[in-house]
């Protein structure tokens, strides 16, 4: 996860960001759907002073457990897992799965089950990787802060399809 680490950063608070305050790309919208595990500072409440707590050990902690497991991972060519947890991290794991699903011509539930990873493993992962975020980013230029965030996320999207090709199998040599 050491790429989400990078591209997320330390503590940032922008108007125009609908998760609100977040850090280390943990947003305040996101650590109050999960309740008082996210109260780090123990006051009977989740607010912009437990948003300034997180360390990088509780974020790891996130991404692994409602991230990177939730889009089941381990399960994942290393590629595919690399890019389904950044986008899990940055858009939900929701998201990310039904883009998954969508690249590879499964049922497009949000569920990522046996079905699904059947799928996966039948597929060319060159270009499941890059079915799959050419759907992010496609679903990115939708929003209506891509003309401030736009960018970024576009940037973020293609230093991960370069670090992924990394990942990928070689491409077999054709004869003339």
């Amino acid at each position: 996860m050491g790429f989400v680490f990078e591209r997320e950063g330390a503590l940032v608070d922008h108007p125009s960001d609908p998760g609100g305050i977040t850090n280390r790309g943990i947003s305040l919208r996101y650590a109050k759907s999960k309740g008082r595990l996210l109260d780090l500072d123990a006051d009977g409440d989740v607010d912009a002073a437990d948003i300034r707590l997180i360390t990088p050990a509780v974020a790891a902690e996130i991404y692994d457990a409602d991230f990177y497991l939730k889009v089941r991972g381990p399960e994942l060519p290393a590629s595919i897992a690399i890019a389904a947890a950044d986008a899990a991290v940055n858009c939900g794991p929701d998201r990310a799965i039904r883009w998954l699903q969508a690249a590879v011509g499964a049922r497009v539930d949000g569920a990522l089950g046996p079905l699904t990873l059947v799928s996966v493993a039948a597929a060319s992962p060159r270009q499941l990787l890059a079915e799959f975020q050419a759907r992010r980013m496609v679903h990115h230029a939708t929003l209506s802060t891509f003309g401030t965030f736009g960018l970024g996320w576009m940037r973020r999207c293609s230093a991960l399809s370069i670090l992924c090709a990394a990942y990928l199998p070689p491409v077999p040599e054709t004869s003339p």
